[in-house]
């Protein structure tokens, strides 16, 4: 049993940055590979980044890639996603999920943890 708890969402301009973590519970953090996922008002929940269990490679969609990083410290139980030139369409709930699975990383279906999200918006 994992949970996971975000933190660092808000308000912020267009082009400003943010950078959101999420704290996990348990001695097994190490054995998940990690996930952010966002969710628009009205719209389905989407694949941001993910991250393998040793951090060693990294995922994103295409429309965060370059802007967005993943990052991950085992000894503290948290993964971080660090926003950078943010966009009004980048508003949504972020959530970070877990998942004990070595495949399937973009997929909602794939992780078995979420946390309970927290806001992102940003003004145009």
């Amino acid at each position: 049993q994992v949970q996971l708890v975000e933190s660092g969402g808000g308000l912020v301009q267009a082009g400003g940055s943010l950078r959101l973590s999420c704290a996990a519970s348990g001695r097994t953090f190490s054995s998940y590979a990690m996930g952010w996922f966002r969710q628009a008002l009205g719209k389905e929940r989407e694949f941001v980044a993910g991250i393998r269990r040793s951090g060693g490679s990294t995922y994103y969609s295409d429309s965060v890639k370059g802007r967005f990083t993943i990052s991950r410290d085992n000894a503290k139980n948290t993964v971080y996603l660090q926003m950078n030139s943010l966009k009004p369409e980048d508003t949504a709930v972020y959530y970070c999920a877990a998942t004990p699975r070595s495949y399937g990383y973009t997929e909602v279906r794939s992780y078995d943890y979420w946390g309970q999200g927290t806001q992102v918006t940003v003004s145009s």
